[in-house]
């Protein structure tokens, strides 16, 4: 299987990939423009930052399987790739601690000003006077708006600086939130008027995009604090410069809108850099996330070559629209299914799913197919007339017909 990995990746992981068998090739320095001329017939592309594009997916002359190393997906065309039949999976969970431990860096050095500080020192300015003046963060409220793996981690560090933390996230409960020893937040408007900081960790969804809004800034405290290291797509950046500029929030920030995607680029808007602190994107890059990360991009590649389903796949649909159940049960032999495949073709009717499974001792076997259309007597009885059909039943809106 020929594997190209378009960003950095640990060694351990390479060495593991080919001891699988891959062929693996690897080109850190290729972007969302040069990776179309750059996949070739690879059969597994693997990407952290890099932007997959459908006209990646497009030139791709054998491309199955894209796997992000990393949570999101929102720099892969999911719509291409699904349309092209292509896998997309990632690695949720695995560089929670570092996130999270970036998005506290970000809460401190917001509250303490180190950033700032720190830029007047290197210029030769000694201003200890007004430095020396911060609010202290024991005491006061976080909150956090998603509560997923990450929202969590930091959700429990802002428990242990001895911060009230609350929360809001779709799913979030007002038991869940107490069995997290959090507050319970009804929507983000909530959170936003009662915490003296904000840490945002949401997914880049068309319902969240600039979610974080004038409005949004409007009922914060004044001089409150906002971290984002989640997706810079989720705040309104002309609204934060206001709100900066207008109530004095501090902000602390990994993430951008429109932000570069390679290693190395210019970042165009300095006017955010010379009033928030600010990262390049680096949430995720310790070692002991890369690591986890490159594991997991292993077990994925090793689930795909052995079931041909990679492990956290994110683009496939997770209940068939089928309202057909044929089930066939049938002797274990060569052509059996070719047959029940043939005559189902020849009805024009749809298979959306199949599995076939093996009974002990390997004689019998049962194959579930789930179809778009019910079956005509006459095709069932071109199925059952097969001497190697052991029986069939067909499931209509669970009602189930025996068909011997």
């Amino acid at each position: 299987m020929k594997v190209l990995i378009a960003d950095k990746l640990s060694a351990v992981a390479v060495s593991e990939l080919e001891s699988l068998g891959c062929e693996v090739t690897i080109n850190a320095d290729l972007s969302a423009d040069s990776l179309p001329e750059a996949i070739g017939d690879a059969e597994v592309l693997v990407v952290r930052s890099t932007k997959v594009t459908a006209d990646t997916i497009n030139a791709a002359t054998n491309l199955s399987l894209i796997i992000r190393a990393g949570a999101g997906v929102n720099t892969i065309d999911l719509a291409t790739a699904s349309s092209q039949g292509v896998h997309v999976a990632n690695t949720p969970g695995k560089n929670t601690d570092a996130v999270a431990e970036l998005a506290i860096g970000h809460l401190i050095a917001a509250d303490r000003r180190i950033v700032a500080a720190n830029r007047d020192m290197a210029e030769g300015k000694w201003k200890k006077k007004e430095y020396g003046n911060s609010r202290g963060l024991k005491g006061r409220t976080l909150g956090v708006i998603g509560l997923g793996a990450i929202g969590k981690a930091v959700a429990k560090r802002g428990i242990g600086l001895d911060m009230n933390v609350i929360g809001w996230s779709r799913s979030l409960t007002r038991e869940t939130a107490e069995s997290l020893g959090i507050g319970y937040c009804s929507g983000p408007d909530e959170v936003a008027e009662k915490a003296d900081a904000v840490s945002l960790h949401i997914a880049a969804k068309p319902e969240t995009a600039g979610m974080v809004n004038a409005d949004f800034f409007a009922k914060m405290k004044d001089g409150a604090i906002l971290v984002n290291c989640a997706r810079g797509e989720v705040v309104d950046t002309a609204a934060l410069k206001d709100a900066i500029k207008s109530k004095g929030i501090r902000a602390g920030l990994d993430v951008f809108e429109n932000e570069p995607t390679g290693g190395v680029a210019d970042f165009n808007d300095t006017e955010l850099a010379e009033i928030a602190a600010c990262t390049p994107h680096i949430g995720a890059s310790t070692d002991q996330a890369a690591e986890a990360v490159a594991s997991e991009v292993v077990h994925i590649v090793n689930s795909f070559m052995t079931t041909g389903t990679p492990a956290n796949g994110v683009n496939t649909q997770d209940k068939s629209a089928a309202t057909v159940n044929l089930v066939v049960r049938h002797y274990n032999r060569v052509g059996v299914l070719a047959t029940v495949l043939n005559e189902i073709r020849n009805a024009e009717i749809n298979i959306e799913e199949m599995e076939n499974m093996i009974f002990a001792g390997g004689k019998a076997a049962s194959c579930t197919l789930k179809l778009d259309g019910e079956p005509k007597e006459g095709t069932l009885d071109k199925i059952r007339a097969d001497e190697n059909v052991i029986a069939a039943t067909i499931k209509v809106d669970s009602k189930v017909f025996p068909v011997w």
